[in-house]
């Protein structure tokens, strides 16, 4: 997948026209166009094709590396120089009215001409020029070409004031709509800085300012007070206050010492920093988020899907009625032909769908990135509207609800064994596991036992390991495992995780290990039925006992516990049957990333959980903090409320004007306010999003 800028996106029409003609090349095998930041993402093998097409579609638009954008004000030379123009044919034109009056009286009509055609054709100039352009692709129905058809005809009519008023109106309300998307585009931009220009590479002492991605795993690099953290990294000498908030939305700093890890993307509040780079910079967090966020524009909701059919239907029935207004009420009923064929030009300036093409894509691209300022990462707008619709929350235990920081706090041999052998014996066969049961084994033992040799290895998911250390045969897992075995051992309820071990067929005792619930876990629940969320499960591979505890604590709907990660899928699907509405899972672990896929909307934990589990799923929380769910629901709650707010203020001031305008009673003046004013207005309104 590739991605590129489209420079002179200034029209929706023309965005949809541009994806919907590269997505008819045989050369392309997915194309999406975002109006939002004029962005393209095309997977092809011929991008000559591409934007030789382009080219075609849309003879303005160009396409550019990313490597080759600038930045530009605001107000750049392009725009202060159209100001000028504006500000001069308003000057003509109010020159012309006032004269106006005075050839009227004394019948020099010809002059009024020589007025306002050269004032019309200054003001009017790229409109007209586009709907020639146009008309010469066989593309007509734009705005450009019903803006044309409109003046032209009123001018025909002599109705010259009025439509180079219009048009002068037009390219004001044009203008004004560029400095609402440079201005919207430039918001959702600033979200997406998180990445540093630079980093200071240490090399033999001396201090080097190199490209981020020109730095590798295990080099040291220096951040100063103030500087952005350009790589993920371990601190190695120096101890600072970091703000997390570009990645995690949190407004406390974070104090970070020799031995923490620092994601790339945080700022360095205070001291200077000393880091061992841990990852590349494409596999860095800033370099995630950002994929994440840009990639999320191809991925639409069906209402934007809903908007660009609509919109292809939605003109050309207009013109046709315009048609009708125009020429049979004259034909049939011998009614003045002037009259008519100005309402009908009235009806053509009010049907271009501009307000709902550009600001639906606008509103959703502003309510991903408001989730991103609050640390969740909602990789299309479709998951966004899927989140309104759940009514049903199923979460993993570990890592999720709970911290998953396990710590061994019993040890009880028996059969002759001790607590010290005991311990030795159960870090032995966990020795080659990643498991987080087993690290924290280690840990209590306190000794390397990497280099042991194990013959016979087996983790057997979601039971335990199998392994022969020196000879010996041994076992480390839950219940299910040492049935399994046909081991002898007493039955052990406990409401914590239990490690049991066996050498040699003999059981040898078991380990208590206690995981803590996360500090928002209650909250979590509470808010998500705030939402509107109906029932909220939880799946886990843990005992029975111990699932029980913590959903009578949470005051959970119900649980599933001991299950592999096969059963996690097929409980889900049990759960997913029972109620109609849209059902998330949210979880962690490599374990998780099948129960993600399967869910309508798949969560995971992006500061601890894994990178399968983390690109698998739908909406990742880069803070871990389960209560972050319900703020996602909130956002995607307002964002697709702003949306049918513009949905439905548009369509109802077009068809009030619509009327008016098919009895005569709404004028040119009324038809481009009710065309470029309520793409304004809805433009405005979408940014309303950003400030979630």
């Amino acid at each position: 997948m590739q991605k590129f800028k489209l420079t002179n996106l200034d029209c929706a029409d023309c965005a949809v026209n541009i994806e919907q003609g590269l997505k008819k090349l045989k050369e392309v095998k997915y194309a999406s166009v975002n109006f939002a930041d004029s962005s393209l993402f095309i997977e092809t093998y011929d991008i000559n094709k591409v934007k030789s097409t382009i080219k075609k579609l849309e003879p303005n638009v160009s396409v550019q590396e990313l490597s080759q954008q600038t930045t530009n004000n605001l107000l750049d030379r392009t725009n202060k120089k159209e100001l000028i123009i504006i500000g001069l044919v308003i000057l003509i034109y109010l020159s012309g009215l006032i004269a106006s009056r005075y050839l009227h009286k004394n019948s020099l009509i010809f002059y009024e001409y020589l007025i306002f055609v050269p004032c019309y054709l200054l003001s009017g100039r790229k409109v007209l020029f586009n709907a020639v352009k146009k008309i010469f692709l066989g593309k007509f129905f734009d705005e450009h070409f019903l803006m044309s058809i409109a003046t032209l005809g009123a001018i025909a009519i002599g109705q010259l004031p009025e439509a180079v008023g219009v048009m002068i109106f037009y390219e004001i309300g044009e203008f004004l709509q560029q400095l609402s998307l440079k201005k919207s585009r430039r918001s959702i931009k600033a979200l997406m800085e998180l990445k540093a220009n630079y980093a200071n590479l240490k090399v033999n002492g001396e201090i080097k300012k190199v490209s981020p991605e020109d730095v590798s795993v295990n080099q040291i690099i220096v951040i100063k007070s103030g500087e952005k953290i350009p790589l993920d990294g371990e601190v190695i000498e120096g101890y600072s206050q970091v703000d997390t908030s570009p990645l995690t939305g949190e407004p406390v700093p974070k104090t970070v010492y020799p031995g923490d890890a620092v994601l790339s993307g945080m700022i360095n509040k205070t001291n200077l920093l000393t880091l061992k780079v841990t990852k590349l910079f494409r596999d860095s967090s800033v370099k995630k988020v950002l994929d994440l966020i840009e990639n999320a524009s191809g991925k639409k909701a069906e209402t934007e899907k809903f908007i660009t059919k609509f919109s292809r239907y939605y003109t050309p029935v207009v013109v046709s009625i315009a048609m009708i207004i125009a020429f049979v009420p004259p034909i049939f009923l011998g009614l003045n032909l002037d009259i008519w064929v100005y309402r009908a030009l009235v009806l053509l300036v009010i049907s271009c769908p501009c307000a709902l093409v550009i600001s639906i894509p606008l509103g959703y691209f502003g309510g991903i990135g408001a989730s991103s300022r609050n640390g969740i990462l909602i990789k299309g707008s479709n998951f966004l509207d899927s989140l309104t619709e759940v009514k049903t929350i199923v979460f993993d235990k570990t890592g999720t609800l709970t911290k998953g920081i396990f710590k061994v706090t019993e040890i009880v041999p028996t059969n002759g064994f001790n607590k010290e052998e005991l311990l030795r014996l159960a870090a032995e066969v966990e020795s080659q596991s990643n498991h987080p049961l087993a690290q924290s084994i280690r840990e209590a033992y306190n000794k390397d036992v990497s280099n042991l040799q194990l013959d016979n290895y087996y983790e057997i998911a979601g039971l335990g390991i199998k392994a022969n250390v020196e000879n010996k045969s041994l076992i480390a897992g839950n219940d299910q495992l040492l049935h399994r075995e046909q081991i002898e051992h007493p039955v052990c309820n406990l409401n914590k995780s239990v490690v049991h071990v066996a050498v040699n067929k003999k059981y040898a005792g078991y380990i208590i290990i206690s995981d803590e619930l996360k500090d928002d876990a209650h909250q979590s629940i509470r808010l998500l039925r705030n939402e509107g969320v109906e029932k909220i499960y939880m799946l886990t591979g843990d005992n029975h006992n111990i699932a029980e505890s913590i959903s009578e604590d949470l005051k959970l709907d119900g649980f599933f516990a001991e299950l592999l990660p096969e059963e996690k899928v097929s409980s889900l699907e049990r759960l997913s049957k029972e109620g109609k509405n849209k059902i998330a899972f949210a979880g962690d672990g490599i374990n998780d990333a099948p129960v993600i896929a399967r869910a309508d909307v798949g969560i995971a934990m992006g500061a601890l959980g894994s990178d399968l589990a983390i690109e698998t799923a739908d909406v990742v929380l880069m803070t871990d903090k389960p209560s972050k769910i319900s703020t996602a629901i909130q956002i995607a709650k307002r964002t697709r409320k702003i949306v049918w707010q513009n949905i439905a203020f548009a369509l109802g001031v077009k068809g009030f004007f619509i009327i008016l305008g098919s009895f005569g009673i709404a004028t040119m003046w009324e038809a481009v306010f009710a065309d470029m004013g309520v793409a304004l207005i809805a433009i405005l309104n979408s940014l309303r999003v950003l400030k979630q």
